[in-house]
């Protein structure tokens, strides 16, 4: 395993770290986790160097830091350094910190974190918990020795994140959703430098894009691959583009199955191995403009659309209806239209006033790519 620095702490964390998000399940069912295959993948994990893990409060519907809980006993919590994260969506009072903390670390079956992150924060959660006192609360805990220290995980503009890195100057890390194809989405390029900068250690997630950039590409994608002089698994080319940046503390993968993890540490051990050249970093450049190219509506999230006067979350489901084009995923992008696009803000609801479309800079005929929006993305699979 190969290591790398932590922004300002003195701890050296594996290049690859385990999130547990995404651990082997029976029968389909997100809340059934397979605990023994799980339990042999984490603990095989840090047998070959692994020494970073990642859980939350909701992943697996709450059984996911149980489930990790009981794999780091026999010695194995020695050895890795655990981060959980506060559901900020659940905090409605100072009380919830407490309440919340409590119930994970007797879940983890541990009476300390060594980081613990506020979960999600975009610009309204960030708000909501900062007022209601949550960097001294946590400065208190750390002084009692409940979490070793403090940082975020985040889902908003390179603005949002800006104001609360400078709102704050206690955070230890951050993390960020972060691959060759988001380089401008979120914190995007800019947020990992700026947080380096600053002395955070940055921990990425979604490497693969949840793995879409990991399956079988499409076939103009896969004939720029085959051009390169190294052969690499489109996997590798995504996680060794990360690594390439000195930036990043820590590749957070959410494996599933033993032969991801195996893969991923063969990946890992290989991170400093060399470089990627300047060929290749022009050829990782041509395939992010390949896929930009599939991409059937040119939204580019700029949310002059937005408000609408009717609620309809216009660039998100513009971004779920690309993403099942693009990557040829349909049932995921299907799923997140049904959990995470709350009924009132569906394309079913515009009213076609227009208003958006005399805003779009990119002259998007939005009325007409929602009506075929919604019938994709609630068609039955």
């Amino acid at each position: 395993m190969k290591y790398r620095t932590f922004g300002r702490l003195d701890w050296r964390p594996s290049a690859l770290g385990f999130g547990a998000m995404r651990l082997p399940t029976i029968g389909g069912d997100s809340a059934q986790v397979d605990e023994p295959e799980a339990t042999r993948m984490i603990r095989y994990a840090i047998d070959h160097g692994v020494n970073y893990f990642d859980t939350a409060y909701g992943y697996h519907q709450g059984n996911s830091e149980r489930v990790l809980g009981r794999a780091l006993q026999d010695g194995y919590r020695a050895r890795v350094k655990l981060a959980t994260k506060m559901p900020a969506w659940l905090v409605k009072s100072a009380d919830d910190f407490d309440r919340f903390l409590d119930e994970q670390l007797e879940k983890l079956q541990t009476p300390f974190l060594d980081l613990y992150l506020i979960h999600g924060l975009r610009a309204e959660r960030w708000q909501a918990v900062r007022d209601l006192g949550v960097r001294e609360w946590a400065e208190r805990k750390i002084a009692e020795g409940k979490f070793g220290r403090l940082g975020f995980s985040f889902h908003d503009s390179f603005e949002v994140f800006s104001q609360i890195l400078n709102e704050y100057d206690g955070w230890a890390m951050c993390q960020i959703q972060y691959n060759y194809m988001d380089v401008e989405h979120q914190a995007g390029t800019r947020g990992l430098r700026l947080a380096a900068e600053r002395g955070l250690a940055v921990v990425v997630m979604e490497p693969l894009r949840g793995g879409l950039l990991a399956g079988p590409p499409p076939s103009s994608v896969q004939a720029l691959w085959d051009s390169a002089a190294v052969r690499r698994t489109p996997a590798d080319w995504a996680l060794q583009w990360l690594w390439n940046q000195p930036e990043v503390s820590v590749a957070l993968s959410g494996m599933s199955t033993m032969q991801q993890v195996e893969e991923n540490l063969a990946s890992a051990e290989r991170s400093d191995a060399a470089p990627l050249s300047a060929d290749e970093l022009a050829l990782m450049g041509r395939v992010r403009d390949e896929y930009r190219a599939l991409t059937p509506i040119p939204c580019t999230d700029c949310k002059y659309c937005q408000p609408c006067p009717n609620k309809v979350a216009i660039p998100r489901i513009f971004e779920l209806y690309n993403m099942a084009m693009i990557y040829n995923a349909p049932d995921r992008a299907r799923r997140a239209y049904e959990h995470w696009v709350r009924e009132e803000e569906r394309a079913n609801c515009c009213l076609e006033c227009g208003e958006c479309e005399s805003k779009c800079p990119q002259g998007i005929q939005i009325i007409e790519w929602l009506e075929k929006a919604d019938r994709y993305l609630t068609a039955v699979s």
